[in-house]
């Protein structure tokens, strides 16, 4: 009965231990916020600007292609 005593005192002063280092872990100071320079608000505008490009260029293809008098295809 006494070896499963102390052994059942030595789990719970592991557990215990691994307990405090998890809270001590906890109370560390928060992350700074991050920091934006505005260069990736530029680039989605750039690849938004490339897209309405891409876009109208296929839109008007097909009209400036249709005019003209040469057939290409």
């Amino acid at each position: 009965m006494a070896v499963s005593m102390a052994s059942f005192g030595v789990v719970v002063c592991l557990m215990f231990g691994v307990v405090l280092t998890a809270v001590q872990a906890q109370s560390s100071a928060p992350a700074p916020a991050p920091t934006s320079d505005g260069t990736s608000i530029d680039q989605g505008i750039a690849y938004v600007l490339m897209l309405v490009a891409l876009v109208l260029t296929y839109l008007i293809h097909p009209l400036d292609a249709s005019s003209s008098p040469h057939k290409f295809f």
